[in-house]
């Protein structure tokens, strides 16, 4: 990624980022609903979304899953990854944000929330870091300060996990730990 020629304003906004949330559908999933024929949803989760945000979280950046949806596979995916702020059935996602931040003591410009449809904007326009994945809806990416190369699903979430370590400064050091 091109972490070298970000604009000044992005690395302001990514730099105060301590809690990073991600919609699920069409944001850490490529949107598309699989149902097998016995009526189970599944979802399919990239491995590189996963790893950007474990790194996230053992660099002290909170994660947090808020989407619409319920899903089963959804909770599973937390699971694996250690997200302990997961809601789901969430209709008034910026209602739901508002919580989980004062629950946090941590004050809106010191989140990012990334989305990709309408339901996304009210908490993207609250957010410090508000991020539209390149496959989102052209009325998001219009309120996103930032937007991913890579579609929801396919990358978009580890670009921001890259954009917000690099911001603060741990790109360098996460580097050195896998060399």
């Amino acid at each position: 990624m091109y972490l070298a020629d970000l604009p000044a304003d992005i690395l302001a906004r990514a730099v105060k980022v301590r809690l990073a949330v991600f919609d699920v559908d069409g944001t850490l999933t490529d949107g598309r609903l699989w149902y097998g024929e016995d009526g189970r949803e599944t979802k399919v989760f990239h491995v590189h979304d996963g790893f950007g945000l474990k790194r996230l979280q053992a660099n002290g950046v909170q994660v947090a899953l808020i989407t619409a949806r319920i899903s089963h596979p959804v909770a599973l995916r937390a699971e694996e990854l250690d997200i302990a702020h997961v809601y789901q059935g969430q209709g008034d996602k910026r209602a739901c944000l508002l919580e989980l931040l004062d629950a946090l003591h941590l004050a809106p410009e010191q989140a990012a929330f990334i989305g990709d449809d309408l339901p996304d904007l009210p908490p993207m326009r609250m957010a410090g870091l508000a991020v539209a994945v390149a496959n989102g809806h052209p009325w998001v990416a219009e309120q996103a300060h930032w937007h991913t190369s890579k579609s929801g699903g396919q990358g978009a979430a580890r670009e921001v996990c890259d954009l917000i370590l690099h911001a603060q400064g741990k790109s360098a050091a996460e580097r050195e730990h896998w060399q």
